[in-house]
C-alpha cells in the first residue's frame, strides 16, 4: 500500500475500484446519500476513505489528504480530535442511550443558550432534516398558518416540507418576479409545492412584493444566512435586519437554517456575526463535530407550544447521552478563546492564495464567503455573486479542472463547484504552505 501525499497515479486507486463495484450490488447506486454521487475526475468511482486524524484523511490505498471537505463542515475541531473521542469513550461506557431524559442533554441544552443570542429553549433531533421539519412544524403551529417562504437556492434538507426550489434549472425556476415552486425531487406532492413561496434571495422589492401578496398566508419565513450549498452567496447589508422587520410588521416567524453556519461563523451563530435575531435557530454539523445530532431552539413562547405538547415533536434517538456528549465538548471547545480566530483566519489565508493565484494566472473568479467557510467560483468578470441564478452561467469545467489538480496534489475538497471549503481548528501552518502551493499548481491548470 502507499503512502503519499495525493494521487500521482490515478490508477493506484483499485481498492477504492473495488470497494465501489461491491457497493453497487447492496446499496442503492453504490452510495448511501445523493451528495455522494461523485466520483475522481475521469475515474468512474469515488475514493473510500478509511480514516482521519486532525486536519487529514486517507484512502482505503493509503493516499494521504489534507482534508476541507470535513464532512460537509461537521469535523469542525477536525478528525478524531484526542478530547472529544475521550469524552465519547467515556460516555460510551456508561451507555450509549436509554429511552429516558438525561443529564448531559440539559448540559448541552445549556451550553446552547448560553452562546446562541435567542436560544430560550432548546429541542434535539438528529439531522438537519429532522430539525428543519421540527421547526416549520413549530412555527406553523404557533402561527395557525401553514405556508412558508423560502428562497431560491437555498437548501433546508432533503425531506417533502422544504425540498422546493434549492437547484432549479433555468427552464423550472420561472420568471424572477414570481419563481416557480420547483420540487427537488420525484416523489414530493404537490400540496406541499403549493405551500412554499418562492422568493429570490437578495432582492428587496421583488421580496416585498410577496410579501404583500401573501404576508397573511405565512407562518415563516426561512432562510440560510450563507447560501452554503449554493456558492457561499452573502446576504446584502441590512437584508437580514430589513427581513427582520417585515416579520415583526406581519406576524411571520423568522427563521435561520444554520445547519452549516451554525457555531462556525461565530460562537453565537449567525445571530452573533450578523446582529440580527431570528424566532427559531436549526443546528446540526458542527454541532455534534462529527456525530449524528441537530436541535432547534428559539423564542420560549413558540417553543413552550412544543414543550407542552401542543404542538407534538419526538424522536427515540433525540438527546441521546452519547451524542449530546460529543457536541458538548465540542460546544466548549469552540467557545474557549482562540479556536474560532485560528479557523477563521487559516480559511481566509486560504482565500487571499486563491484570489492571489488567479491574478497571476489571469484566470477569472470569486472567492466568497468567510474565513471559516467559503466557495471559489470560475465566472466572467470576477464578481461576487448575489442571486441563485448567478450559478446558472458560471464555469463548471474550471471548477473540475482546479478541484482535480487540487486532489492529485493532496488537498481533498468538495466535488461540487457550488459548495463550500470548510476549515477545521486543527488545520496547520504546514497544511496551510501544502495548500497554498497546491493552489498555485492547481490555478495553472484552469483553462
Amino acid at each position: 500500500m502507499v503512502h503519499q501525499l495525493g494521487l500521482t497515479d490515478l490508477h493506484a486507486t483499485g481498492q477504492s475500484q473495488q470497494w465501489f463495484a461491491r457497493a453497487k450490488q447492496v446499496l442503492a447506486g453504490g452510495i448511501s446519500s445523493s451528495a455522494r454521487a461523485s466520483t475522481t475526475g475521469p475515474l468512474p468511482y469515488p475514493l473510500y476513505i478509511a480514516r482521519g486524524e486532525k486536519s487529514r484523511v486517507w484512502d482505503v490505498d493509503g493516499h494521504e489528504f489534507i482534508d476541507y471537505l470535513l464532512s460537509y463542515g461537521s469535523a469542525i475541531l477536525g478528525h478524531a480530535d484526542s478530547g472529544l473521542v475521550a469524552m465519547v469513550q467515556q460516555q460510551l461506557s456508561r451507555g450509549t442511550m436509554f429511552g429516558t431524559c438525561n443529564t448531559v442533554e440539559v448540559e448541552l441544552a445549556e451550553q446552547i443558550c448560553s452562546m446562541v443570542p435567542g436560544a430560550e429553549l432548546v429541542r434535539y433531533a438528529n439531522s438537519g432534516s429532522e430539525a428543519i421539519s421540527g421547526a416549520i412544524r413549530a412555527a406553523r403551529g404557533f402561527t395557525g398558518r401553514n405556508r412558508i417562504l423560502k428562497f431560491e437556492g437555498h437548501y433546508h434538507g432533503w425531506v417533502d416540507v422544504l425540498a422546493i426550489s434549492n437547484r432549479p434549472t433555468s427552464a423550472d425556476a420561472g420568471p424572477l418576479d414570481h419563481p416557480h415552486s420547483s420540487p427537488h425531487s420525484r416523489g414530493i406532492p404537490g400540496g406541499v409545492s403549493e405551500d412554499v413561496i418562492i422568493a429570490p434571495w437578495n432582492h428587496k422589492p421583488l421580496i416585498e412584493h410577496l410579501l404583500n401578496e401573501h404576508g397573511t398566508e405565512l407562518a415563516a419565513i426561512i432562510l440560510e444566512p450563507i447560501v452554503a450549498n449554493n456558492a457561499c452567496i452573502m446576504p446584502e447589508e441590512g437584508m437580514l435586519a430589513w427581513l427582520r422587520e417585515q416579520c415583526d410588521k406581519r406576524g411571520i416567524m423568522l427563521i435561520y437554517d444554520e445547519i452549516v453556519t451554525g457555531f462556525r461563523l461565530a460562537r453565537g451563530g449567525a445571530a452573533e456575526y450578523f446582529g440580527v435575531t431570528p424566532d427559531l435557530n436549526i443546528f446540526s454539523k458542527a454541532i455534534g463535530g462529527g456525530f449524528p445530532i441537530s436541535a432547534f431552539a428559539g423564542r420560549r413562547a413558540i417553543m413552550e407550544q412544543v414543550g407542552s405538547n401542543i404542538i407534538k415533536h419526538g424522536g427515540t434517538y433525540n438527546g441521546n447521552p452519547l451524542c449530546s456528549a460529543a457536541a458538548l465538548y465540542t460546544l466548549r471547545k469552540l467557545n474557549e478563546p482562540g479556536t474560532l480566530e485560528h479557523i477563521h483566519s487559516h480559511g481566509r489565508a486560504c482565500m487571499e492564495a486563491i484570489r492571489r493565484a488567479a491574478a497571476d494566472a489571469g484566470i477569472a473568479c470569486v472567492v466568497q464567503g468567510v474565513g471559516s467557510m467559503f466557495q471559489v467560483i470560475f465566472n466572467d468578470n470576477g464578481q461576487p455573486l448575489k442571486h441563485y441564478r448567478d450559478l446558472l452561467n458560471v464555469n463548471t469545467q474550471r471548477y473540475a479542472a482546479f478541484r482535480q489538480s487540487l486532489l492529485m496534489q493532496g488537498v481533498h475538497i468538495n466535488s461540487s463547484g457550488s459548495a463550500c471549503w470548510f476549515i477545521s481548528a486543527a488545520h496547520s501552518a504546514e497544511d496551510l504552505d501544502v495548500t497554498t502551493q497546491a493552489i498555485d499548481q492547481a490555478m495553472k491548470a484552469v483553462r
